[in-house]
């Protein structure tokens, strides 16, 4: 069983969704992430290069974020995954994407779309 890392609250502001005004003014966007990967050779050697280096990766998710604009939240969530997977000791990537000010015309607190996706699944 792979161990767990979670940085949660990355925020980001990126230009998605399917309505003009959302691709104009762009808003926010935070992610969560949740990855699995061995922590037992870093624990033993106590060395950066034995680990994830999640500072790193977090720059690579918030970069991911904030280009290219997608319509749906489903595809930047794919994307995102997608990034956490090519770091070589990650096994597997949770992530959510919520969307806080996402256009609904009521009252609500966030919507959020949480994806998980292995290293196997990104095999072709």
């Amino acid at each position: 069983m792979d161990d767990e890392l979670a940085v949660t609250g990355i925020e980001c502001f990126g230009h998605h969704g399917v309505f003009a005004h959302e691709r104009e003014q762009g808003q926010r966007f935070v992610i969560d992430l949740v990855i699995g990967f061995d922590t037992a050779p870093a624990a033993a050697s106590d060395d950066l290069h034995d680990t994830v280096d999640y500072g790193s990766l977090v720059l690579a998710v918030k970069d991911a974020v904030e280009r290219d604009p997608v319509d749906l939240v489903e595809t930047l969530a794919e994307r995102v995954t997608g990034v956490c997977l090519t770091v070589p000791r990650v096994e597997w990537a949770r992530v959510t994407v919520h969307k806080p000010d996402a256009p609904i015309p009521a009252t609500f607190h966030d919507v959020a779309l949480t994806i998980c996706r292995t290293r196997e699944d990104r095999r072709d």
